[in-house]
């Protein structure tokens, strides 16, 4: 009777294994502005902050505008990135070597969905990668930034980053 019961058990566990592997295509907002805004108005000013992050600096590469956004202290938890306002600019600026593109009036970047609660902002995007296995097949995943905020900047920085080249 065990011997049934653990056949059963490999059975319903082979067959639930299959579907790990299919997977629904992460698909950003139509008008991913619109996530960016609360009734709350420290919500409000929160996310509109992330989205200035998000458009003109991670999007654009206009770092330079970067004290408008980020405290100077900007505690950084991404480990390719220095802590500290300068640290963060000078990752991307010099480490990454992101150039700058003119701001563009609505967002380009794929968002899924912005989450405010507190002081944190949740922003999650649509990630696309090469498939390992296969570089010319792609698929999607979610990547996100969550930013903490203090008087009006992002203060603290987190995201799912791993250090490069290791």
């Amino acid at each position: 009777m065990p011997c049934r019961l653990h056949l059963r058990l490999a059975a319903a566990l082979l067959v639930g294994s299959m579907s790990l592997h299919a997977q629904e295509t992460v698909v950003g907002a139509s008008d991913p502005d619109a996530l960016f805004h609360s009734s709350d108005p420290t919500l409000n000013s929160n996310k509109q902050v992330a989205y200035h992050i998000v458009k003109d600096l991670l999007e654009a590469g206009h770092w330079e505008l970067a004290d408008k956004y980020l405290t100077e202290r900007y505690i950084q938890h991404n480990p390719n990135a220095a802590s500290g306002r300068a640290g963060v600019v000078k990752y991307f600026t010099e480490v990454r070597k992101v150039k700058r593109v003119p701001i563009p009036e609505k967002m380009k970047t794929k968002v899924v969905s912005v989450v405010a609660e507190g002081d944190l902002v949740v922003v999650a995007y649509v990630r696309e990668l090469n498939a390992a296995k296969d570089s010319s097949q792609r698929y999607t995943t979610t990547w996100f930034d969550m930013w903490r905020f203090e008087d009006g900047k992002a203060d603290e920085h987190w995201d799912p980053a791993t250090r490069m080249g290791q």
